[in-house]
């Protein structure tokens, strides 16, 4: 039996393609594809996560079990409602998980997750809180959805209450604040995504996820399933877990160097695996890849590098650039001419810096002189 979210049917009314997605039923679109992609980066559109796993963590220790579990340092995190990208290590520096904290209060810490990862994330933060005596709820209760695209914010904060709407306004990206709708339903909005624009993931108590997802649709967002979602998020260059990265790949491994702090004084799970690494180089690197020629570069493609071979980790045919884009995993060192074998024949792409693009435009070197 497949999972279903709160706003199931609704994707149905809508004569969404429904498919199963890690165990949940889930519209993959609802009209075209590259449709609900341009909406997005031209306008606004909306997407169904109410899938992915959210989880509150309390307790006086709360910081410190943080700064025990996660790669990136917690203590970045000083004004309330502030968040932080980092990932879950385990002993041997694999990524257990990416994930988002954020900061409610001294001793309140909010984590959302990956839905695929859901049991296994759950069972390990279990696990290493027991040591620091916090709390693990997970909270079923809330709907999701992410609302994206340059005209995301202005629709969301058209639906809130007046003595909200200035205080959403004015939050930061990678921030998030508590809000209510013109009806009084509470909601925690944040000022984040999965698709390079801004915009907003907004958690709704599911008795109202319905409701909300229909005041959008008439404030004219989009909705978009998870084909759009993947072609957005792999434009912008972001990871998906699973396919870029895994328990058997480290952050620096997977163009996650970014996330990782090895601050003195914290002793993060995973954190002498990186150490060594960051003193004594990788043997893999991520590349980001575009194809010129016709044709479109897919999952688990051999690539040909000047240092070895390598694979296509997550590809797709680019809505924005009309060319295909890939993410690669290649043996670390300069890659010289690159091809990928498709159907038994080497075609030879670019090596590019990611993203791919931003702010709905090609990034420099992406567009071919």
């Amino acid at each position: 039996m497949l999972q279903k979210t709160v706003l199931n049917e609704a994707h149905r009314e809508l004569g969404a393609r429904m498919v199963d997605f890690g165990g949940w039923d889930m519209p993959v679109q609802y009209t075209s594809l590259v449709e609900e992609h341009e909406s997005v980066r031209n306008d606004a559109g909306m997407f169904d996560v109410s899938h992915m796993t959210v989880v509150d963590l309390n307790g006086e220790r709360t910081r410190e079990f943080l700064l025990h579990l996660v790669a990136n340092n917690v203590d970045k995190l000083k004004v309330k409602g502030k968040a932080l990208y980092t990932a879950m290590l385990n002993p041997q520096g694999g990524v257990i998980d990416d994930l988002i904290v954020y900061y409610m209060d001294d001793s309140f810490f909010r984590l959302v997750v990956n839905a695929s990862t859901r049991e296994k994330d759950l069972a390990w933060i279990e696990q290493q809180a027991r040591d620091f005596s916090v709390t693990v709820t997970e909270r079923p209760e809330f709907g999701m959805i992410a609302v994206q695209g340059p005209n995301a914010r202005d629709k969301v904060i058209g639906l809130l209450q007046e003595s909200d709407r200035a205080a959403v306004t004015k939050l930061g990206k990678f921030a998030a604040t508590r809000a209510a709708l013109q009806d009084g339903t509470e909601l925690f909005v944040a000022r984040t995504g999965y698709t390079g624009e801004d915009g907003f993931e907004v958690l709704v108590p599911q008795g109202q996820a319905v409701a909300l997802w229909q005041s959008l649709l008439q404030a004219g967002v989009r909705p978009c399933g998870l084909g759009a979602r993947d072609t957005l998020r792999l434009e912008a260059g972001m990871n998906l877990y699973g396919s870029d990265m895994d328990e058997t790949v480290n952050p620096y491994e997977a163009g996650m160097a970014w996330t990782v702090s090895l601050d003195e004084g914290r002793n993060f799970v995973g954190r002498e695996v990186l150490e060594t690494l960051n003193a004594g180089g990788v043997k893999r690197q991520m590349i980001g890849l575009v194809l010129d020629e016709k044709g479109v570069l897919r999952h688990g493609q051999k690539v040909q590098t000047a240092v070895g071979e390598g694979e296509i980790l997550s590809g797709t045919f680019s809505p924005t650039l009309k060319k295909g884009i890939a993410l690669a995993r290649v043996p670390a060192g300069e890659p010289g001419d690159v091809s990928v074998d498709i159907r038994g024949k080497l075609i030879p792409v670019r090596v590019v810096r990611i993203p791919f693009v931003r702010d709905g435009k090609a990034q420099p070197g992406i567009l071919a002189e």
